[in-house]
């Protein structure tokens, strides 16, 4: 890829910054939204400190899912980055910004009608990302949570404009292929979560690079489904068969829960016994890749399983290695998220490069 550090003069340049400010929100106080878990903002401002200290001129354009506009959530981004930017409405009011004095802004939610209607941003519309690169000199992709979505913000802005790595996706890149190309002796592959169909893809990937994979969520839950288990009224996915295709279900190297907390007539959380292997396992680990939830962590009485996991990889001389937006929330709560090696602000994105697919946006890098 091409890295933006590579660029040795960026005095005055006119940089459109794609940032990663999607992330879950709650309702405040007044019914106000508030940023609940601000890891993702947090990792962008490396980047954005390191393009104003060469005297840049920055417009950083995202998105976020849990609301229209990113209006209401200005103030609390001023203090998570620790600057004070511009908002910018609409794409035809970039213009007359760059025309201005502002060192930094940020434009509208790029997936809000206003800003592209019908979907341009979504539907990778070339035209829409020629509107977006107009004045500006250089595009830096700094989010590598959407890497593997093929969108025009992405993808189209880099057949417009010259265009650059920031210096989280560089890092996250480099940490990623140190997973794929660590010894599989001692390294263990934690797969949790509701999202089967994204879990095992990687599964099937690091089943021969890593040494043992331990299952948790409704991916084991496939598991057990396919290996006979009564299931009662436990989420499972209808095409666990399909998904599992191809994988031996009894090799020594997928460890599934033994025991389970069982609510309902649904599987919620795995058992002490479980609990205890996988503890041990990870204990004697060189290094640990973990993305997913073990249970239903969102409701406190069932969270013990992803609690004691996460515990277990901070207590352990293993390298660790976690992403996942549930992850990192979870991990969050526990106020540990420091005391691991490395925190990837991907969900999909890491689990579409630990799968070994190519992620869009970093093609477009080459």
């Amino acid at each position: 890829m091409k890295i933006i550090r590579e660029v040795t003069d960026l005095k005055d340049k006119k940089v459109l910054l794609r940032v990663d400010f999607d992330v879950p929100l709650r309702r405040g106080s007044g019914q106000a939204s508030e940023i609940e878990e601000p890891f993702r903002i947090k990792k962008q401002k490396e980047t954005i400190d390191w393009l104003l200290e060469r005297e840049a001129r920055v417009v950083m354009v995202g998105h976020i899912s849990d609301l229209k506009s990113f209006s209401d959530l200005v103030p609390q981004l001023h203090i998570l980055i620790g600057q004070e930017f511009d908002f910018i409405k609409s794409v035809a009011d970039i213009s007359a910004w760059l025309d201005g004095l502002g060192k930094i802004a940020l434009l509208e939610n790029v997936r809000h009608p206003s800003v592209a209607g019908d979907g341009k941003e979504e539907k990778n519309d070339p035209e829409f990302a020629k509107q977006l690169a107009e004045g500006f000199d250089i595009y830096v992709n700094n989010a590598f949570a959407v890497c593997h979505r093929d969108h025009a913000s992405v993808s189209a802005i880099t057949k417009v404009l010259p265009s650059y790595a920031g210096l989280l996706v560089e890092q996250e890149v480099t940490q990623l292929n140190k997973v794929i190309e660590a010894p599989k002796e001692g390294k263990v592959v934690i797969m949790g979560g509701a999202k089967a169909s994204t879990k095992v893809p990687v599964i099937k990937n690091l089943i021969d690079k890593a040494e043992t994979i331990l299952l948790g969520g409704v991916v084991a839950n496939d598991f057990l489904k396919e290996k006979g288990q009564d299931m009662g009224s436990s989420v499972v996915d209808e095409n666990a068969h399909d998904l599992l295709m191809g994988l031996d279900l009894n090799d020594s190297r997928l460890v599934i829960p033994k025991d389970f907390v069982v609510f309902d007539n649904k599987i919620l959380d795995v058992g002490d016994e479980t609990m205890r292997q996988y503890i041990d396992i990870i204990s004697k680990a060189e290094m640990v890749i973990w993305n997913g939830p073990i249970g239903l962590f969102e409701n406190p009485i069932f969270t013990k399983g992803t609690d004691e996991i996460a515990n277990a990889i901070i207590s352990s001389k293993a390298i660790s290695v976690i992403g996942g937006g549930d992850t990192i929330s979870a991990v969050g709560k526990l106020g540990i998220l420091d005391k691991f090696n490395f925190v990837s602000t991907g969900g999909g994105a890491m689990l579409t490069f630990l799968a070994g697919d190519k992620l869009p946006g970093l093609e477009a890098l080459k």
